[in-house]
Order: structure tokens, then C-alpha cells, then sequence
């Protein structure tokens, strides 16, 4: 009857996997210490390894239950046999991206980011792609198509210039003028790589009967935007062979110091929330399938406590958008899992500590859990920021010393609202021609000064979106390098100095029933100077409110998500209160997740509780919270089983929820043996009863009798 019962929940968990709600990275065959038990396991690169083809290691985790993806760099990957020369015998290293001084950017020996000649279009496809589809995976994520702005100086990027531009290359470093043609090639390059790769997976799969789903792996516009890296980014949701794609936000992007107050420093939660909400303004619209991403650690030495407030940062934010309940729980769990980390400013390394992976694996079935709500976060939800991909176009070199330190323009119309408890929103120009782009939003706030309108089609839009009753509020100078470069609005007929001398004249001081407010200043200004918000948000204020809206300042976020209270608290805030839920709550950021009769929240800090009066209920014994993954669970009489599988060398930690106090607790592994480090102990005000085990992804049975 054992071996039976562990039959069926095999069969069971494979069948629950085959789900794609939850998913990791990996370049590793299955082994028991990284078994993290998402729904789907996303295999890294297509190269055979030491000891395992890749066919082996997807096989691997197929049978482990996992549904299966594939991932690999659409901008740079460990395509040897292409830039050595084996794959059609040229050495292709020289299509590496190239700087000012003649360096080539790698990502690693013989690993240059490229730039995507027809050659590596051709490569990607035949060698890579249609590997991948042969060996039966059916979803595929390119990842990270990245051009560095400082590159653009190789001949195969002087030759695409010639094609597409139709006249010699210029170097981007002469003009401002040449930096935005620049731009855009780069820009296009991987538009059209994508597009053709994509492409090619849909026909190879469909002449095979079968059909994929081809996803974009990218980090969001606000931080290529800030890292000075030119990407396709929203232009790719048109395309009819891409399906969605994954948010790479995390410790190491969100960390990026910003400017407010005239401080420059990191704003962690900050700065995920508002790159978070980028991907959603992006992909919502257009219907297209996203995945918000977090990592428990990140690429550079820190140390373990760092890596701990940082996740839970970016978690915080993530989670704080309840329209989205598809995550990737982590990259490289391997890394993760197996390998010790170097602390900064010091020479040991440190093995993940069984507290943070309990914590993390709690933190990942919360994700497995996570439902989608029409609740909103705490606050006004209908003030946008407008952003476009242009913001990438502006950041590399500097030109009749202009600067923007820190992407400060971008970040003077959001951090003065965010830092004051105002859940703001952003706003892609690429969507507006849909109806639901700016459908709940009252006020939008909008700059030139950093990016440029891509059409005259986006003054028309934004014209009658003020007509029919929205706020417009339009800060800059018009002052920046970029403002004249040969574009639509100085060409074909066009004679306008600035991009916004063509929105107001159509607005003609014809508001309809909207309006429209003028800051004459750089959003820059705003945030790089002590008080210097002030202003600015005093006439957003102005703008936003009437005889039925107010404008709502707080120190905090809150947002009800099933039976979740996710809470952030800001500081460099007027308002330095705690904020305070009332309980019977478990904290999940505690690894013994105790059950608290409230929870104070401090400034600078994030929560994440299971409020236990919306459980559901004692009647029916349940699972509330758990560092592995629940399978099979049955309700018997007085008696509740199920078995928990979570990576090898962690510990466990749940709470369960019963209708009485349990009369005994056994707990076996696969063979049958009992666990010797159980932990057990019983909450009577809250009905739960606290478990504590060594995980084994080969499944713990767990049997209490009540």
C-alpha cells in the first residue's frame, strides 16, 4: 500500500505540473538539491554537457513531473560552435558589439553580445531552435536582446547602417542626431531578429503538426533605459509570433542607485515596484502573458542578510500586482542551492543558510498559491507616467552637456508620488492606440525631455484622450540635445523646433473636458535638489483633485490578495509611522512562521502575512502555509494526510490548520522510515498546528490524526 500511495501521488504531481503558473531557470540536469517544485522547469541553452546531451537533461526533468521550457540569449550565449568557426567554418567573433575605442563587449571567453547579422539569424534558427522543437518543447524564451548604447562602432554595424539607412555610417559620438539613428538601428536589428526567429519556430513546429509559444525575456525599460542598453522591449508584443514575456526584475537591477530629495542611494522596493509596473503597462493592453521574476540572491558578493531584505523587497513589489499570478520563482537554482557565496569584503563563502532557504521556499508556495484579485493596491490608482522605448535612445554619449544623472528625468514624475504613498502608474506611448490604455487614468504626467514621440499619431491620441475628459500635466524645458534631430516633427512638411510645439498645437487650448497643466522644468530638477519635489506635486495635486477626489498621501502601500495582506512601509517619508495589522496573521517572512496577534510594519520595510480569518474556515484541515510543496492531500474521518517534496538539505516549515488538536503527528519518508527532527507543536488560538522536518524531494508523508 506504500509504494501504491507513492504511485499515485507521482502521478499526481505530474499531473499538477503540468500547469505553467510557476516556473524556474536552470542549465543543470535534475538533482535532488534544487527540486524546487514550480510547475515548470525553464532548461537553459541548447550545448551538450559533460556527461549529459541536452536531450538528456530535459529528459531529466520531464521525469521529475516538471512541464517543460527552454530559454537561451537571443543577444549572447555560449554558441561556440557559431563564433569559432565549426558551425559553417567562418569565425564569427567578429560580430561582436564593438565600443568607441575598438573593444569588443563579451558576456564571457569567446561569448561577444552580438550584433544579429543574418549569419547568427541563421545559426539561432537551425542550430538552436530547431533542436529545441525536435527534442518536443513546445514554449521557448529568448532572452535579453541587448545593445549596449556605448557599442555601434563594428563593420558588420556599419554594413546594417548602410542597408537600412541607405547612406555611410556615421559615428554616434558626433551628434546627438547620429546617437538617435544609431539607437534606432540597434533597436531594429533585434526587432528583426526576433521577428524571424520567431517566426521560424511557428512554421518548423506547425510542419510538424505540433504548434509553440515563443516568449521575450527581458528586464524592464526603466532599468535598460537607466542601464543605457537599447532593446525592442514593447514594439515585440505586435508581433503576431510572440506570446509574452518574462520580467527580469530583481535585487541587482532594483538596486541601481536613484535620485529624490537631492539623495542619490538605493530605493530597492522603489524601484522594482516602478519596474514591475513598466512590464504590466507594456504587455497588459495587448493581452500578451507575463511573468514577473525575483531572485533570493543576486550576480555580486553581498552577504546573506543583504541578499534576505533585498528579496524580500522586490518580492514585496512584485506581488503587489494582483492582475499578474505567473511568476519565475528564481534563476539558477543551482547557484543558489549548491554553491557558497563569497561575502563582500572578504574571503570565505557561505553556503545558503537553512533559514533563508526555508524562508524562500515558503516565500515560492506562496507563489504556487497566489490568486489574482480585483483588488487594488491602497491608495489613488489612476495617476500614469508616460514612457516610451525612446527612453532608451537618449542615454549614451552625452551631448552639449546635457546630463541626467541616474535616469533622474524618469524618475523626477514617479519617485515624488511613490515616496508619498501613491501606487503611480506607467504608461506605454507604443499601447495608446489601445482603448485600454488610459481607460482608468485621470491624470497622466508626461516629459520630453528624455524620450521623443515615435508618431504624429500620439498627439492625436493623447489630444482626444484630454478632449474626453483627461488631465494632462506636460513638464520640461524642451531644452535637451534631442529635441531637433531628424525626426517626423522637423521633416515631410514639418517644421516644429520640439516634439511638444506639435501636441500643443492640435490641443489648440481646446481642452474639451479635460485639461491640461505646464511645468516649465526638466523632471531632473525635481528630484536632484533638497525639497525640490514639492512643486511639482503640489501641481499634480492641483491637477488631480475636484469636488469628488482627493488626492490620498501616506507612508505605506497595503493590498488584500486572497488571504494575503501584502504591506510595504516608505520612509523619507513626512509621515514615520509604523503601519499596523491586527491579527491572528502568520508572518512569511519568518521561517517558523509564527502566528502573531498583530503585526507592526516599520518604515524602509515589507510584509507579507496569511490573515487567518480568511482561511476558510476551521471545519476542513488545510495546509495555510509551507517551505514544500503539498501533494495528495486527503481528508479521512479525523485524520488529514498528504506528502510534502521540497529540495534536499532544507528544512521544512508549515502550519496547518485543523478542526482539533492533533491526538498524534506521524511523519515518514519515501521508504517508510520516521523522521527523526520532527518539530510539533500545537496553537490552540489559531487551530494550527506547527510542523518542522528535513525536506526530501522524494516526498515526506505526513499523517495527523485530530
Amino acid at each position: 500500500m506504500k509504494n501504491l500511495f507513492f504511485v499515485f501521488l507521482t502521478f499526481l504531481s505530474i499531473h499538477l505540473c503540468a500547469q505553467q503558473k510557476t516556473a524556474f531557470q536552470t542549465s543543470s540536469p535534475w538533482i535532488p538539491e534544487i527540486d524546487v517544485r514550480s510547475d515548470m522547469a525553464i532548461v537553459y541553452g541548447v550545448n551538450d554537457r559533460k556527461g549529459s546531451t541536452f536531450e538528456q537533461r530535459v529528459q531529466s526533468w520531464k521525469d521529475k513531473g516538471y512541464s517543460i521550457a527552454f530559454m537561451t540569449g537571443i543577444a549572447w550565449g555560449q554558441y561556440y560552435d557559431y563564433f569559432l568557426g565549426e558551425w559553417d567554418g567562418h569565425n564569427h567573433l567578429g560580430v561582436g558589439q564593438v565600443t568607441q575605442k575598438g573593444d569588443t563587449i563579451f558576456h564571457g571567453k569567446n561569448m561577444p553580445y552580438v550584433v544579429p547579422v543574418q549569419s547568427f539569424i541563421d545559426y539561432m534558427k537551425t542550430a538552436v531552435v530547431k533542436r529545441v522543437i525536435d527534442a518536443g518543447i513546445n514554449t521557448i524564451f529568448l532572452e535579453e536582446p541587448e545593445f549596449w548604447a556605448r557599442a555601434g562602432y563594428s563593420a558588420p554595424f556599419k554594413e546594417e547602417w548602410q542597408k537600412f539607412y541607405g547612406f555611410p555610417w556615421r559615428p554616434q559620438d558626433a551628434s546627438p542626431e547620429n546617437t538617435y539613428l544609431s539607437s534606432k538601428l540597434k533597436y531594429h536589428l533585434y526587432y528583426d531578429a526576433i521577428s524571424q526567429v520567431s517566426s521560424y519556430a511557428k512554421q518548423y513546429a506547425a510542419g510538424k503538426g505540433r504548434s509553440v509559444k515563443i516568449y521575450i525575456a527581458t528586464h524592464s525599460l526603466v532599468n535598460y533605459s537607466s542601464w543605457q542598453i537599447v532593446s525592442p522591449e514593447a514594439s515585440l508584443a505586435s508581433l503576431p509570433g510572440i506570446d509574452g514575456y518574462i520580467a527580469q526584475v530583481w535585487t541587482g537591477t532594483s538596486r541601481e542607485p536613484t535620485y529624490f530629495d537631492g539623495q542619490k542611494k538605493e530605493r530597492v522596493f522603489e524601484n522594482a515596484y516602478l519596474e514591475y509596473g513598466s512590464m504590466l503597462s507594456m504587455t497588459a493592453p495587448t493581452g500578451r502573458k507575463v511573468y514577473f521574476l525575483t531572485d533570493p540572491i543576486e550576480d555580486w558578493p553581498r552577504d546573506w542578510a543583504d541578499y534576505k531584505k533585498n528579496y524580500q523587497a522586490t518580492f514585496t513589489a512584485k506581488i503587489l500586482y494582483p492582475s499578474i499570478d505567473n511568476y519565475e520563482v528564481m534563476p539558477w537554482p543551482e547557484r543558489i542551492y549548491t554553491r557558497p557565496y563569497k561575502i563582500a569584503g572578504s574571503d570565505s563563502a557561505v553556503l545558503i543558510p537553512k533559514y533563508y532557504s526555508t524562508q524562500m521556499q515558503v516565500m515560492i508556495n506562496v507563489l504556487n498559491d497566489m490568486p489574482l484579485s480585483r483588488n487594488t493596491v491602497s491608495g489613488n490608482n489612476d495617476i500614469g507616467v508616460l514612457m516610451s522605448n525612446s527612453l532608451m535612445f537618449q542615454r549614451f554619449p552625452t551631448h552639449n552637456g546635457y546630463e541626467d544623472p541616474q535616469f533622474s528625468n524618469f524618475y523626477g514624475q514617479t519617485l515624488p508620488l511613490l515616496k508619498r504613498g501613491i501606487p503611480v502608474q506607467t504608461v506605454h506611448m507604443e499601447n495608446l492606440g489601445f482603448a485600454a490604455t488610459l481607460a482608468k487614468i485621470r491624470v497622466l504626467i508626461m516629459s520630453y525631455s528624455n524620450m521623443k514621440p515615435h508618431s504624429p499619431e500620439v498627439h492625436q491620441q493623447l489630444v482626444a484622450w484630454v478632449r474626453n475628459g483627461g488631465i494632462l500635466v506636460y513638464c520640461g524645458k524642451d531644452e535637451d540635445p534631442y529635441q531637433s534631430v531628424m525626426e517626423w516633427w522637423n521633416t515631410k512638411g514639418n517644421s516644429y523646433a520640439s516634439p511638444s510645439q506639435h501636441l500643443f498645437k492640435l490641443l489648440d487650448g481646446k481642452y474639451g473636458k479635460g485639461k491640461v497643466y505646464v511645468i516649465k522644468q526638466d523632471p531632473k530638477e525635481v528630484v536632484l535638489q533638497p525639497g525640490g519635489d514639492k512643486a511639482f506635486f503640489e501641481t499634480v495635486r492641483r491637477a488631480y483633485e475636484g469636488p469628488s477626489k482627493k488626492l490620498m498621501v501616506k507612508n505605506n502601500f497595503y493590498l488584500e490578495r486572497g488571504p494575503y495582506d501584502i504591506i510595504s512601509v516608505l520612509d523619507e517619508n513626512a509621515n514615520a509611522q509604523p503601519y499596523t495589522v491586527k491579527g491572528p496573521v502568520i508572518d512569511l517572512f519568518d521561517p517558523q512562521l509564527p502566528v502573531l496577534t498583530e503585526k507592526t510594519v516599520q518604515p524602509g520595510e515589507q510584509s507579507l502575512l496569511y490573515d487567518l480569518r480568511r482561511a476558510g474556515g476551521g471545519s476542513t484541515p488545510k495546509v495555510l502555509a509551507t517551505a514544500a510543496r503539498v501533494y495528495g492531500a486527503v481528508v479521512s474521518g479525523r485524520t488529514f494526510a498528504f506528502v510534502a517534496k521540497s529540495p534536499v538539505n532544507t528544512l521544512n516549515s508549515m502550519r496547518v490548520l485543523l478542526p482539533g488538536k492533533p491526538v498524534s503527528v506521524s511523519v515518514s519518508d519515501s521508504n517508510g522510515h520516521a523522521v527523526a527532527d520532527l518539530q510539533s507543536s500545537w496553537d490552540e488560538a489559531s487551530h494550527t498546528e506547527y510542523l518542522g522536518f528535513s525536506n526530501s524531494p522524494d516526498g515526506i508523508k505526513v499523517l495527523i490524526k485530530y
